[in-house]
């Protein structure tokens, strides 16, 4: 069966996959500085995808009993690939949807 996706809109929430992971292993220090506290624990448990000029990751990650969510912009291939963290929700829990932000 097909995941259907409206062009430019997120895709459906999905479990978290190894490739996720390395995503916020690479952003962690960043996403750290913007919420103005240290992480001892940032497992991702689920995203979704928005397609743009490369891919937003919406990203909903465990920092130990809390949640936060990150939005996280990776490039296209021919563009180097490079991750950028454009945003952070904290206060999250389990429950939380995954919205864009």
């Amino acid at each position: 069966m097909a995941t259907k996706m409206v062009v430019g809109g997120l895709s459906e929430e999905k479990k978290a996959t190894p490739e996720v992971q390395k995503i916020c292993d690479e952003v962690k220090s960043a996403a750290e500085n913007k919420a103005g506290k240290k992480f001892s624990v940032f497992t991702a448990k689920s995203f979704t995808t928005q397609v743009v000029a490369g891919i937003n990751y919406f990203i909903k990650v465990d920092v130990g009993g809390d949640f936060v969510h990150l939005r996280v912009y990776k490039s296209l291939p021919h563009a180097g690939e490079k991750l950028q963290l454009h945003g952070i929700q904290t206060s999250k829990s389990q429950q939380d949807r995954i919205e864009y932000f």
